[in-house]
């Protein structure tokens, strides 16, 4: 039971209303009764917060429940789903993804536009008026309206002072266009954060560390990355630069990375390319040409498949990755590893127990190792996540 604190008049007024609308959020619909229950509060302080919900616009009866009492139903409480939309963008090399949700975090709408990765020129021009569009409409059918606010997740590095996009040498440069073009023709707040990260916020609230509040998420797909949580908060580092693994010097790649582009980095491991040309090397099926994640995923799911004749292929892959897990995680000692992205994704427990071999034979201290939990949708669903905190702030008030 969470117990509200005694504070002033007013301070306690807004934290009971708070810790009722976080619960109305988490669990849904509530009675009066349960609200009491699951808040500890009096009969009359709760009937109170209700009605001044109820008036401010954010609270509504949405439904009865019938309980084993003599008299009516108990009236059932609920947020308004309508009060605000917000979205979710996932920005990568083929192309953007988003959804539109409501306050309580539901989809109402959603698209995708893709791009050819493979073109050195880029998305075709006026692509980033057509995302805007393309979500703007997505919200007008969806009846949302203006959205409160939009997060965006694009690979790069996300200054946290000014929330400015530098791409490192792997993004194609169109995604800081088209942030801009998003934060000059949408209402709302549009918040930007490295998509790593965002999966990293996903797998925490929602997928394979819901338990920890210290791990480590390793992002193994068209190029690698890390988004590190340490105390239940996300790192960014000075220049938003934290996680960024691909730049590790590691042994067998033949060369060093620089400040200009990770070849020779751990990227030159574990990318894409990476993994493909491993697969070929193994007799693991890929098409000609391709080296894309997806390609990449496809060729782990194969391996897997094929059984022992793909071990060879996955014990490989599994060296590489602990090269940069390694370094990872006797520096930071986060305890528990997570392999996110199209290929840890696809490798599922096989590479996880893998990889955390390889780690208990390198590194002395003990590392957990989980395959993600939270499917192709890690960064979309941090970032709604994300747009979901950002717009209880600003109606709930508080932290």
């Amino acid at each position: 039971m969470t117990t509200a604190r005694t504070a002033t008049p007013s301070t306690a007024r807004a934290i009971n209303d708070r810790l009722a609308l976080d619960l109305l959020l988490r669990q849904g619909p509530l009675t009066a009764t349960e609200l009491r229950t699951l808040t500890g509060l009096s009969r009359p302080t709760v009937a109170d917060l209700l009605e001044r919900l109820q008036h401010g616009g954010l609270v509504a009866i949405v439904g009865e429940r019938g309980e084993e009492r003599r008299g009516p139903n108990a009236r059932l409480y609920g947020l308004r789903a309508d009060r605000a939309h917000l979205a979710g963008v996932d920005v990568r090399a083929g192309g953007v993804t988003f959804t539109v949700a409501d306050l309580t975090g539901r989809t109402v709408a959603g698209a995708t536009l893709p791009i050819d990765p493979e073109d050195p020129a880029g998305p075709p021009p006026g692509y980033a008026d057509r995302v805007l569009q393309a979500l703007l409409a997505a919200a007008r059918e969806a009846g949302a309206g203006d959205l409160h606010t939009v997060t965006v997740g694009a690979p790069g590095l996300v200054h946290p002072a000014t929330g400015q996009l530098r791409p490192t040498s792997l993004p194609p440069h169109w995604h800081t266009d088209l942030v801009a073009v998003l934060r000059a023709g949408l209402t709302g707040e549009v918040i930007l954060e490295n998509e790593v990260n965002l999966a990293g916020i996903a797998e925490h609230r929602l997928g394979a560390v819901t338990d920890r509040d210290t791990f480590v998420l390793l992002w193994l797909g068209h190029g690698t990355g890390a988004a590190v949580m340490l105390d239940g908060r996300l790192r960014r580092g000075a220049s938003g630069g934290t996680g960024e693994i691909g730049f590790l010097p590691v042994p067998g790649t033949g060369g060093l990375p620089g400040s200009l582009g990770c070849d020779g980095g751990f990227h030159t491991l574990a990318g894409s390319r990476a993994v493909c040309e491993l697969a070929r090397a193994h007799g693991v099926p890929v098409p000609d040409g391709a080296e894309d994640a997806a390609a990449a995923e496809a060729a782990v799911l194969a391996a897997r498949a094929a059984g022992t004749a793909g071990e060879a292929f996955l014990d490989g892959l599994a060296d590489r990755v602990a090269l940069g897990a390694t370094a990872v995680c006797v520096l930071l000692d986060p305890g528990c590893l997570v392999l996110g992205g199209e290929t840890g994704r696809a490798g599922g427990r096989a590479l996880a127990d893998r990889v955390a071999a390889r780690l208990a034979a390198l590194s002395p201290l003990p590392t957990e190792v989980r395959p993600s939990a939270t499917g192709g949708g890690a960064v979309l669903s941090g970032a709604v996540l994300t747009a979901s905190d950002a717009v209880c702030r600003d109606l709930f008030g508080g932290p």
